[in-house]
């Protein structure tokens, strides 16, 4: 079962609610673009999940089959208690491995890139990650938690960890010794010195404090979010490959043959010498930090919103159908997906290319939504051809109206 899918509509009642909760108390926690491009980044894992997360749960399930010590049992409630601590227990070290190793922080720093902190930064998760976070839940494996217990533990712990991302709920006393709370998430969620590289847990914040990783919130140092690195960018794409590519290319550039090699292992951060040198990264100066804008109209923020919208129905859709399609037709839609994210990124970062990409998305919906009904990647019977059509007329009048406004604009 896929719990993610059937939480979806409570993530977004949440968020209205965390949204009215910054209305009644005058503060600001979320920026339309900011939230766009987590919620972005949230979509664009499930759905590009359709296609790798078999590679982790096949290579766990032939771990199981061939190499498990025991065999557990999966109707035993304390084989479910002792998976989800157990669980727990690797995700802290996966997570841990996430922050402080290059390759592992690629795929993670995803996550971290917001420089806002609420809801939506909860949903704003890697399409990379299954290419090697499986290494550190083998040991469940081995130990012989069933797999069906294993990916519901899983889907359990991810959905507590919602609600931790928030700036609405204070220290919450005792509790927080034994698990990870809103204010401890916080912290690792900071860019402060002080607070970097923290408080890993997902559930249980006690690993932190058995490990020497857990740092407290303090009232005298309030959390600045995000990287040291600014991402910069709308971009939910770009966001997922930023740091991969800026280690392709410190390997291209370094003179040492070790260097090339070794750069994706080392510490978090470490770069070669000779390319540190030539090709320095800025670091912006807390004292003087200013987040991540980009000047938008309040119409063409409410096209983006609307046109991120569709992207949120269809692609809750595709994962609704994706038990009974094949994986060609998983494939276009998912396709569809990251070139529509791709282009309202490119909207809100209102660069030049925008009008003309967001023409050339309309006009490809309608031949891949011919192909996603050949292949039976909608159900039989909908009329959804009208649908696309309004859409479509809809859209077009829209961009037609802020294009001419924007050359208006322009011209005065």
């Amino acid at each position: 079962m896929n719990y993610v899918l059937y939480a979806i509509p409570f993530f977004f009642l949440l968020i209205a609610l965390e949204l009215g909760a910054d209305h009644w108390r005058g503060v600001r926690t979320y920026r339309l673009a900011d939230a766009i491009n987590s919620l972005s980044a949230g979509v664009l894992s499930q759905a590009l999940g359709l296609l790798t997360k078999a590679l982790g749960i096949l290579v766990y399930a032939v771990a199981f089959e061939q190499l498990a010590l025991f065999q557990l049992d999966a109707n035993a409630l304390w084989v479910w208690l002792l998976a989800f601590v157990f669980y727990d227990f690797c995700y802290y070290w996966n997570h841990r491995i996430g922050h402080e190793r290059n390759v592992f922080w690629a795929a993670h720093v995803v996550h971290h890139q917001s420089e806002e902190y609420n809801l939506s930064t909860a949903l704003r998760q890697t399409s990379t990650g299954f290419l090697l976070s499986w290494i550190f839940y083998l040991p469940m494996a081995l130990v012989g938690v069933p797999p069906l217990v294993f990916l519901t533990v899983a889907a359990l712990n991810l959905l507590y960890q919602f609600w931790v991302h928030t700036r609405h709920i204070p220290k919450l006393g005792w509790f927080e010794w034994v698990f990870v709370s809103p204010s401890n998430h916080r912290v690792h969620h900071a860019q402060n010195p002080v607070y970097m590289d923290r408080n890993y847990g997902g559930v249980f914040i006690i690993w932190d404090r058995l490990f020497g990783t857990f740092q407290e919130e303090l009232d005298e140092e309030p959390v600045i979010f995000g990287v040291t690195t600014p991402l910069a960018s709308w971009n939910p794409l770009w966001a997922n490959v930023q740091f991969y590519v800026q280690l392709w290319r410190d390997a291209v550039r370094a003179g040492s043959w070790w260097d090339k090699l070794r750069i994706w292992f080392m510490p978090t951060g470490w770069r070669p010498a000779d390319v540190a040198a030539q090709y320095p990264l800025a670091k912006p100066d807390l004292a003087s930090f200013r987040k991540f804008e980009v000047p938008l109209g309040r119409g063409r923020q409410c096209y983006a919103a609307l046109q991120f919208s569709v992207y949120v129905l269809g692609a809750t859709g595709l994962l609704m159908q994706a038990p009974q399609v094949s994986y060609v037709a998983l494939m276009i839609g998912c396709a569809w997906v990251a070139f529509g994210l791709y282009v309202i990124g490119v909207w809100l970062e209102n660069r030049s290319s925008a009008t003309v990409l967001e023409w050339l998305r309309l006009l490809l919906n309608a031949p891949l939504l011919a192909a996603a009904l050949a292949l039976g990647l909608l159900p039989a019977g909908v009329a959804v051809w009208p649908w696309l059509a309004g859409y479509s007329l809809l859209s077009a009048a829209g961009l037609l109206w802020l294009s001419r406004e924007q050359a208006t604009q322009a011209v005065a």
